[in-house]
This record gives C-alpha cells, structure tokens and sequence, in this order.
C-alpha cells in the first residue's frame, strides 16, 4: 500500500495533479476542466516574434544586452544577494530534513553499557551490562513513505524557491540599472535645457535694461529656471536612490558603487524581443510555477501520511547483549543475553485527534491546489500585461519621438522669430518648455520600453534553465 509522489513537469500533467481528489487513494493524473486555466496562444501574440521561446537565451538573457557594466553588476549580485543566500538556506535545511527522513525509514541501531552497585537486606551486588538494540517499523501502511515524499518535495520546492529568487534578483538588478540610465539621461536633458533657460533669462535681462523687454519677461524667464532645478533635484534624488537599490542587490552599502557606476556608457541596447512561445511553457520554465506544485505534491503525501497514521503501528525490537556482575563474568557464555520482541500500537479512541489532523491536511492540499492555480493564472498575466505594454510602448515612443522632434523644430523657429522681434517672449518660454517636455517624455518612455523587456525576460522565467530543478 505504499504510495509515491513525483512531479509532472509538464502542462496536462501540471494541471492534472491539481485536478487530483482530496483523497490519496485518487491517483494524481486525472484530467479535468483545470486545464482550461492556461490559454491556448497569447492575446498579445504579435508583441514578439512566433515561435518557442529559447531557453538557452533567457537562461543568461542579460549577457545579450551587450552591456558589460550590467552584467558584472548581476554576476556579483548572484554571488552575494542576501536573498539568495536565504533561499540556499532554506534549501540545505530541506534537504538535510529530507535526509533525517530517509534515515528513519530502515532499522535503528543502537548501544548502550551500564553498571550498578546496589544494597539491600545488608548485602551489596553489582550489575554490568553490554549491548547493542535493534529496533524497526514496518511501514505496513505508508506512512513513512507519506512523509519521505513530503520531503522530497519539501526539498524540491526549495530547490524551485531557490531559482525564483535568483530570477527575481537578476531582474530587479537590471531594472534598477535601466532605471538609473534612464534617470542620467533625463538629467542631462534638463541640464541642457536648464543651460539653455539661464541663457534665455539673461538675455531677458539684457532687453529689460536696453528697454526691449518688461520686467514680466523676465520674471516668466527665472519661473523657467527654477521649475528646472526643482525638476532636476528630483531625478538626482531618484537617481541616487536607485544607485542605493543595485548596491544593497549586490550585498554591498548604499554607497559602495558611485565610482562603479560612473564607468557606464550610454547604456544596454535591447536586443530584438525574444519569443514568448506558448503559455503552456510556463509550467516548466517558471520556477515559482514548478514551487506551487511541489506544494501540492507535499500537501498531498503528507495527507497520505496522515491517513496511515490512524491505522495500526507495527515495531520489531531487539537485544543482544552482555550482563554480570564483574567485568571477568562478562567473558563467560553465561553472560550472554538476548531479546527479541514485537509490538503493535492502534489508538482506539483519541477524542477525534487523528480525524481532525486528516481533515485539517486536506484543507491543506486545497490550499495548496488553489495556490497552483494562482501561479499559473498570475504567470500568464505577467507575460500577457508585458506584451501588450510592449506593443503600445512601441507605438507611444515612436509618437513621442516625432513630438520631440517637432518640439525642437519649434523652438529653433520661435527663437529666430524672437530675435528677429517677430513675437514676445513669453512665446520662446512657452517653445522651451514643450522642447523640455517632449524630451523629457521620450527619454522616459524609452526607458519604459527597455524596463518592459526585462519584465518580459523575467515574466517567461529568464533567469534559470528550464530544467527539473535538482531536489
């Protein structure tokens, strides 16, 4: 009546062990309306190229972004990620929980020695004992077995939980990067506009004091300029808080990467978006998919354990050993004891302790079911709201670029115009800040278009071979 557990790995299969019965003795594999939870295609299918997604590319997506200080910055943030080292925690303890599991399954021996000295009626005696104690369970019923499984897929989940984090962590290290490059590039525009107003305001200046401008002008002129170093003391302050973020990513202090940084270029150039394949390729290539689903599989053998239980126990014990009253006694074939017995324990009435543990791991493997069914609906909506932020990013940064372009166009006009004293001033402000905010706008939606991307890599579990994780 022994009952194993393993892992399906792949989609019906996936979906089948949640359609399974609350009960152990429904064998996983039953299929069932579950499998309408994972949509045949992606709606946004024309967001990226057609295809299976390849795996070898994702497991080390970032070195295609050709970017050199990133990828040393994700290398070092794998080695020293204190979430990592969390994870790898968990792991080794579920691992060493899973071998003192396998260790109490065969049988038990043990020694012992003892000497006494003893006093009664007036007169003394010694006693001296060797031995060595046997002691084995029959697993008559499976419920040793229920908790091997549980912890082999305790142990596996671990393993899966391990190679979530470590997605998580080389996502958010190159998010945080693209989002200080991006942060860089808008403050060096609103310097360069910033520049470009101080000029406006002191030429505003001149006029006023040759009689050419009114004291309004200039007075619009410095409202320009500090709007811009307000603008600009806000994108540093973001820009040194996402410097923060990478170092603390990469186990080091806040500080520790200005110098670092400072050697970055112009930043990654996105590779061509890669192939989202089929939705059914989640299951196997999302590790915090896979980590659900040893869930239930836990969930499950540990309600296979908790059924046996409540049926009788079977333990065979043993002794040989050595007893005398002297140490030379102890040589004699007389000395020579041994034992060997059998028992059987089965709780009669225990007040509807055990009933009540059954009832609360089946409750538990619901929970763990509908956990499964989560993951694999969030997962899908983690690819489907990428793409589809991809696709009309796509278009937003294209009809920002003509904007800022536009913008620029006008503003070289305006200013000729007002030189030439064809309009007021408040015209060149007015062309100024359109120009700052096309710019502003364009360099933000560019960043916005490369972050996707990498929330795309993360979504389709970028990050980790899509292979059965070791437990």
């Amino acid at each position: 009546m022994r009952r194993t557990f393993a892992p399906t790995w792949m989609a019906a299969a996936a979906l089948a062990l949640v359609a399974c019965s609350s009960t152990p003795t429904t064998p996983p594999g039953r299929s069932d309306n579950s499998v309408a939870l994972v949509a045949p295609h992606w709606r946004q299918g024309g967001a990226g190229p057609a295809g299976a997604a390849d795996a070898t590319t994702l497991a080390q997506w970032w070195r295609a972004l050709n970017d050199p200080v990133l990828a040393g910055l994700v290398d070092d943030a794998l080695a020293a990620n204190q979430d990592l080292h969390i994870a790898q925690a968990a792991l080794e303890r579920a691992r060493a929980l899973r071998a003192a599991t396998e260790a109490g399954l065969g049988p038990q021996l043990g020694s012992s020695a003892t000497a006494s000295r003893n006093r009664s009626g007036g007169g003394t005696g010694n006693s001296l004992s060797l031995g060595l104690d046997a002691s084995w369970e029959p697993d008559l019923f499976g419920a040793a077995a229920g908790a091997r499984a549980a912890a082999e897929a305790q142990a596996a989940g671990s393993a899966a939980s391990l190679a979530a984090t470590r997605i998580a962590v080389v996502g958010e290290v190159a998010l945080a990067y693209l989002q200080w490059q991006g942060q860089r590039r808008q403050i060096g525009i609103a310097a360069l506009n910033l520049g470009l107003q101080r000029d406006s305001l002191q030429v505003a200046q001149w006029r006023q004091g040759a009689g050419l401008a009114t004291e309004l002008d200039v007075a619009q002129a410095a409202g320009v300029v500090e709007q811009t170093q307000a603008r600009l003391a806000g994108l540093q302050t973001t820009r040194a808080q996402s410097e923060h973020r990478i170092a603390v990513l990469l186990g080091v202090p806040p500080g520790a990467l200005g110098e670092r940084l400072a050697t970055a270029g112009a930043g990654p150039v996105m590779p061509p978006l890669p192939a989202p394949g089929l939705p059914a390729d989640l299951l196997r290539r999302r590790p915090d998919v896979v980590a659900a689903e040893w869930s239930v599989t836990q969930a499950l053998a540990t309600l296979s354990q908790r059924e046996a239980e409540r049926l009788p126990q079977f333990a065979i014990s043993g002794r040989l050993g050595l007893q005398a009253a002297t140490l030379a006694a102890l040589s004699g074939g007389s000395a020579v004891v041994a034992a060997l017995g059998a028992s059987v324990s089965w709780p009669i009435f225990d007040g509807g302790a055990a009933r009540a543990q059954v009832a609360a791991q089946a409750a538990a493997l619901a929970g763990a079911r509908a956990s499964y069914q989560a993951a694999v609906l969030t997962a899908q909506q983690d690819v489907e709201d990428t793409l589809v932020a991809l696709q009309n990013g796509r278009l937003q940064a294209e009809n920002l670029r003509r904007a800022a372009t536009a913008a620029q166009q006008v503003l070289a006009l305006t200013r000729a115009r007002y030189q030439a004293g064809g309009i007021d001033f408040s015209a060149l402000l007015d062309a100024q800040r359109s120009a700052l905010s096309a710019d502003d706008s364009l360099a933000s939606a560019e960043t916005e278009l490369a972050l996707n991307q990498v929330r795309l890599y993360k979504a389709l579990g970028g990050g980790w071979p899509a292979t059965d994780p070791s437990p």
